[in-house]
C-alpha cells in the first residue's frame, strides 16, 4: 500500500508540517470512506488526531493550491516524452441556501437550465498519449455587481429602431483583433498567465482546447494574446466563406470574401478522407476559410455523417487558429478535451464537490481544490494499482483502502497477530467488499 505521506513530501516547501499531517489524514479518510464527503464525514473516518475541530482548522487555512497542483504533477504525473494540451471548462454544482460564498444562478448543462449553485473554471493538462486529464488550476467564478446590473439593463432597454440598408455614413473599419474581453475571458487569461509563471517553459504548451461556448473571435484573440492557438467548435450554421481569388492572377483585388460555403454541397477538393462504419459514412473536409466575425482566416475541419439507408445527414464544424494543423490532430485534440468531463464526474461522485457544506470563501476554495487534488492523486495511485489489478477504477481503489482500514482496526483488538497466510486471506476478503473487479492475490498488506 503506497504511503500517502511520502507522496506529499514534494509539497513540503509550500505548506508546513502541521498542514501536511492534516492533509495526509484527510486523504486517507477520503480514500476509505463511503457516504457524503463533508467535514463531519471525513472526521468520522480519520484516526487519532483527526477530530472535527482539526478539519475546521484545515479548511480555514489559506493554502497555495495552484503551486501544490503543479508540484505534485511535476513530481508524480509528468512524463518527459509526452505532449500536453491545455484544456479548459466550467463545472457547476448545486448548492442550497444563501450563505455559501459565491452562490448564484448558473447555467447547468446537466439540468439544461440555470440553477442555484457554485461555478468553478478549471484548467487541465491533457496527456495526448496517455489520454488523461490532470486538473492544474481551479478558480471560482463570481458574478460581480457590474455583470448583474448590465444583464438587468439589457433586459430593460427597448430595442433600437431599425436603420436603413447600407453602411452608415462616416463609419470606419474596426480592427477585429482589438476586442473587449468579457469577465469570463479575463478570468481565463489571468489563470493562463499565472500557470505560465509556474510552468516557466518546463512544459511547452501550444494549444488551448475549449468547447463550443468559446467558438468566437473574442476567445480566439484571448488565446493569441497568451501565445496559444485555440481549438474549438463553431455553430453548425456558421457562415463561412472561401477566400476570394482573382481570375486574373496578374491583377490584385480588394475583395476578400469569395463564395459562401454550402454544407450540403461541399467541394471535393476539400475532402481529405472517407470512412464507412455500421451503414454510416463519415467524410472529413479541411480548408482555410473566412468568417466575417473573425479577424483572420481559420483552419476549419468539417465532419459530415450520412446514413446510407435513410440518407439523413448531419455535420460538425471544428476550427483552429493554427493554419498548419492537420485535420487528424484537430479531431484528436478536440476528442481529448472531453477527458476533463471525466474529472468533473469523479470530483462530484467520489471526492465531495457536490457534498461539501462550507460557507466562507477560504473554506469553499479549500473544499473545491481538495476535490480536484484527489483526482490527480487517484491517477497516480491507480497507475500502481493497475499493475496487479488491470481494469480497476476508483470504486475498486476505495474498496481496497477501506478494507485495509478494517484490517488495521481489527489487528488493534486481537491479542496476537495472525499468521501471514491467514492475514493475507483476511485482507483479500475484506478488500473485496464493494469491489467491481475481482481481487488479485498479488497485493498483500504491508
Amino acid at each position: 500500500m503506497p504511503d500517502i505521506l511520502s507522496l506529499l513530501q514534494c509539497l513540503l516547501p509550500q505548506i508546513n508540517a502541521t498542514t501536511m499531517r492534516q492533509l495526509n489524514q484527510i486523504i486517507l479518510a477520503m480514500l476509505a470512506m463511503n457516504g457524503r464527503v463533508t467535514m463531519l464525514g471525513i472526521a468520522r473516518w480519520t484516526s487519532a488526531g483527526g477530530s472535527y475541530r482539526t478539519m475546521g482548522r484545515f479548511f480555514s487555512t489559506i493554502i497555495p493550491w495552484a503551486t501544490l497542483f503543479w508540484l505534485f504533477f511535476r513530481k508524480h504525473l509528468w512524463r518527459d516524452q509526452d505532449v500536453y494540451l491545455l484544456a479548459g471548462d466550467e463545472v457547476v454544482v448545486s448548492k442550497s441556501g444563501k450563505q455559501t460564498y459565491g452562490v448564484d444562478r448558473f447555467f447547468s448543462s446537466l439540468a439544461s437550465k440555470p440553477i442555484n449553485g457554485l461555478s468553478f473554471f478549471v484548467l487541465s493538462l491533457v496527456s495526448v498519449s496517455g489520454r488523461q486529464s490532470f486538473p492544474i488550476r481551479i478558480e471560482q467564478v463570481i458574478k460581480s455587481d457590474t455583470q448583474i446590473n448590465s444583464t438587468l439593463l439589457i433586459k430593460k432597454v427597448k430595442p433600437k429602431e431599425k436603420r436603413g440598408r447600407g453602411r452608415p455614413k462616416g463609419s470606419k473599419n474596426q480592427n477585429k483583433t482589438e476586442v473587449i474581453l468579457t469577465s469570463e475571458l479575463l478570468l481565463i487569461k489571468k489563470m493562463i498567465n499565472s500557470l505560465f509563471e509556474l510552468v516557466a517553459n518546463f512544459i511547452p504548451l501550444t494549444y488551448l482546447v475549449v468547447d463550443g461556448h468559446f467558438g468566437n473571435n473574442n476567445a480566439l484573440q484571448m488565446a493569441r494574446q497568451v501565445n496559444l492557438h485555440i481549438i474549438s467548435k463553431l455553430r453548425h450554421d456558421s457562415a463561412l466563406y472561401v477566400p476570394y481569388e482573382n481570375p486574373d492572377s496578374s491583377k490584385r483585388s480588394r475583395r476578400k470574401y469569395g463564395d459562401k460555403l454550402d454544407y450540403r454541397h461541399l467541394p471535393d477538393k476539400y475532402l481529405c478522407k472517407s470512412a464507412i462504419e455500421d451503414e454510416i459514412q463519415t467524410d472529413f473536409y479541411q480548408a482555410t476559410l473566412l468568417h466575417k466575425e473573425f479577424a483572420q482566416a481559420i483552419n476549419v475541419v468539417i465532419l459530415v455523417k450520412t446514413n446510407l439507408k435513410t440518407h439523413a445527414c448531419s455535420h460538425v464544424i471544428l476550427f483552429s487558429s493554427d493554419l498548419t494543423l492537420s485535420f487528424e490532430k484537430i479531431i484528436n485534440y478536440d476528442k481529448l478535451r472531453f477527458q476533463i468531463e471525466f474529472n468533473f464526474r469523479d470530483v462530484k461522485q467520489f471526492w465531495g464537490l457536490e457534498d461539501f457544506m462550507n460557507l466562507s470563501q477560504t473554506a469553499v476554495t479549500n473544499a473545491a481544490n481538495l476535490a480536484f487534488f484527489m483526482v490527480n492523486l487517484s491517477h497516480h495511485l491507480l497507475a500502481d494499482f493497475h499493475q496487479h489489478n488491470p481494469g480497476s477504477g476508483i470504486i475498486d481503489l476505495k474498496a481496497y483502502y477501506r478494507g485495509f482500514r478494517y484490517v488495521r482496526e481489527m489487528l488493534k483488538i486481537l491479542p496476537q497477530k495472525p499468521e501471514p497466510i491467514l492475514l493475507a486471506q483476511i485482507f483479500a476478503k475484506l478488500t473485496s467488499l464493494g469491489r467491481i473487479h475481482t481481487v488479485s492475490t498479488g497485493i498483500e498488506p504491508s
